[in-house]
């Protein structure tokens, strides 16, 4: 006679839900990125994908999300939710997470997110990994037990030296953070006829312990991941003196300035400008590497680039593996030729 089954397990779905994040009724693109990716997963583990959408009037949002593959958008909608707050949005998002049990649970690694997830995490005991950069879903064996349709969960660690793969085998609910801009935002030819699930608001009285008073917000200047040109500097450059070449170059073309971790980490660029696995994913038209090895973290976020240039005095650095073109040569050299050739070219 079989067991009779334990009635406080939780037995998750299929489905992948992803948060929307939203200011203002204006959708970040990370959430946008995240329902393509989660359009995939869904749809290889035959699940569906619905998107979480909490605020003030959302139904113009909740729409959007059908053209990213929503096939359902939840919807909170108060006056008092117009700007994220711990306490309510946490509350709301574990109570539906309880009630439905999903399978996969998607965050963008914002500071939004990152705030957000571990709470529900923690409240509905389920797996989660912060700051992933890929996704994938694989059947596992671990432990001589096989784990059908697993979500693996693939970030950097290690101080970036490495990358993990990380399972949560044991519980049925995976909930993950992603980084901006390491997926791939693609919107539906045709949108998705999804339904919209409105959900009432119950106000708790714990959710005004905490009030926004005012808000001061500085919207970042440097937008790596809009750039169809950048101009990229590597530690092989030598000194924060000879990176001005870089930009330089990049005010000459037109282009934005960015640079490898070495870089920042030497303090030749900021870390906003920092590409690679532990900064920003970019695929412009046209990326040029100057002095820069092209170590894996920084090819993972710059590899898909549609045209690579590489400069470096290594004829084996790995960065000319993934490069359309390479040159061997010091940069102090070839970037004032660079230069002086495109503003000729400009006369």
């Amino acid at each position: 006679m079989s067991p009779e089954p334990n009635s406080n397990q939780t037995v998750a779905t299929s489905d992948v839900w992803v948060f929307i994040e939203q200011r203002n009724g204006k959708a970040a693109d990370v959430s946008f990125e995240l329902l393509s990716k989660g359009h995939k997963l869904a749809q290889t583990m035959g699940g569906s994908l619905k998107s979480i959408v909490i605020g003030d009037e959302m139904a113009g949002l909740a729409k959007e999300t059908f053209r990213f593959g929503a096939d359902e958008a939840i919807v909170v909608g108060h006056p008092a939710l117009k700007q994220y707050r711990t306490l309510p949005y946490s509350r709301i998002l574990t109570d539906l997470v309880q009630k439905h049990s999903p399978r996969i649970v998607l965050f963008g690694a914002t500071i939004v997110g990152r705030d957000l997830a571990p709470r529900v995490a923690s409240a509905t005991r389920s797996g989660m990994t912060a700051d992933c950069t890929d996704l994938q879903i694989s059947d596992v064996t671990y432990l001589r037990k096989t784990y059908k349709q697993i979500l693996l969960q693939i970030r950097p660690a290690f101080g970036g030296n490495i990358i993990a793969t990380i399972i949560t085998p044991d519980n049925p609910i995976q909930m993950a953070t992603v980084r901006e801009g390491v997926m791939e935002m693609h919107p539906l030819e045709t949108p998705v006829k999804g339904t919209i699930t409105q959900v009432q608001f119950q106000p708790d009285e714990v959710d005004d312990l905490v009030a926004i008073v005012d808000q001061h917000r500085e919207e970042n200047r440097v937008n790596l991941k809009g750039a169809s040109i950048i101009v990229s500097g590597g530690y092989g450059l030598g000194t924060k003196e000879n990176f001005k070449l870089v930009h330089d170059l990049a005010k000459a073309i037109g282009g934005e300035v960015a640079g490898s971790r070495a870089a920042v980490d030497a303090g030749f660029v900021p870390p906003e400008r920092q590409v690679g696995q532990t900064g920003v994913t970019v695929r412009p038209k046209l990326y040029i590497a100057v002095g820069i090895s092209g170590a894996i973290q920084h090819r993972a976020g710059m590899q898909e680039s549609n045209k690579i240039i590489a400069i470096n005095t290594d004829p084996d650095a790995p960065i000319f593996s993934i490069a359309h073109y390479g040159i061997v040569g010091d940069a102090m050299e070839v970037l004032p030729r660079f230069i002086e050739v495109y503003k000729n070219k400009l006369k």
